[in-house]
């Protein structure tokens, strides 16, 4: 009987939840050197003399290494100077120019709609003039005056045209 009650006394929740954190404590460490210790060199040491050395990028995350051999550098580099080499220089800086051009040309080169080329040319006429003077304002008069009319014939004919 003593001895149970000296087991329940040293296995209780309390000790139990302290002896996992302890564990987990110890392989949190262990997994920790895992990341941050340096690489492991060959079995004679690492002073074996290569021709093309290989290039180490050693990432910390997971002790992740990539290893390029100087040979693959160099087809990389390679590859990249043909890359830039097949860019069309000249056709992307004449579409920039283009696109300049584009942008500093004025509005009113922009074609409009036929039928609002009289009303539009008679408002630019109007604007461009640095005084309404008594022609211009005659010539406001004679449009508004024909589109009156216009619209008198079109009302008409649809009369016309409803009631037959």
């Amino acid at each position: 009987m003593e001895s149970q009650m000296y087991w329940k006394a040293r296995l209780s929740f309390k000790n139990a939840t302290i002896v996992v954190c302890f564990l987990n404590f110890i392989a949190f460490l262990l997994l920790m050197q895992g990341f941050f210790a340096s690489p492991k060199r060959g079995a004679d040491g690492g002073h074996q003399m290569d021709p093309d050395p290989p290039l180490v990028c050693k990432m910390n995350l997971w002790n992740f290494k990539i290893i390029y051999i100087a040979a693959q550098i160099r087809y990389i580099l390679e590859s990249e100077e043909i890359r830039r080499a097949m860019e069309p220089l000249e056709l992307i800086k004449r579409i920039k120019e283009i696109e300049q051009e584009a942008h500093t040309q004025p509005d009113h080169e922009i074609q409009q709609v036929p039928k609002q080329n009289a009303a539009v040319d008679l408002a630019k006429r109007l604007r461009d003039r640095a005084m309404n003077d008594a022609s211009s304002q005659q010539a406001l008069e004679e449009w508004r005056k024909r589109k009156m009319e216009r619209a008198r014939q079109r009302e008409i004919e649809k009369n016309i045209t409803t009631a037959s």
